[in-house]
């Protein structure tokens, strides 16, 4: 079984960057799609970025329309890491963010699949 954990949150002032990284343990998870979520106070959790198993598509990314052209996701397997780079920080984007390992190798959408494993979080604070 899989554990993650998401480290690099923290307090960032809009227009600022910060880089959040998933980190997996107990065994690799190369063969997996990996997804970033987040939630905000009263809201429910949604969709950010996703990346391909480069087994399946030599990690293939996609972004949620809020976010393309400011934050980027990436992996390195060598390191069992995936990454979201965040710049161009909003106040909107403050919110516990989570990192989801898929039981599936292709992005299957913005709405995680049944079976796969969660990290714990990481508060992204944006204000000034």
């Amino acid at each position: 079984q899989v554990e993650l954990v998401e480290t690099g949150g923290g307090l960032a002032q809009p227009g600022g960057s910060l880089r959040l990284t998933c980190t997996a343990s107990g065994r690799t998870f190369n063969s997996n799609a990996i997804y970033w979520f987040r939630q905000a106070p009263g809201k429910e959790r949604e969709f950010v970025a996703a990346v391909t198993s480069t087994f399946a598509a030599t990690g293939v990314t996609y972004l949620d329309a809020s976010v393309r052209g400011r934050f980027v996701i990436s992996r390195d397997n060598a390191k069992n890491e995936v990454y979201l780079q965040m710049n161009s920080l909003k106040p909107e984007d403050t919110a516990v963010y989570y990192c989801y390992a898929a039981p599936t190798k292709l992005y299957t959408g913005t709405l995680p699949s049944s079976g796969g494993t969660w990290g714990q979080g990481t508060q992204v604070t944006v204000s000034s």
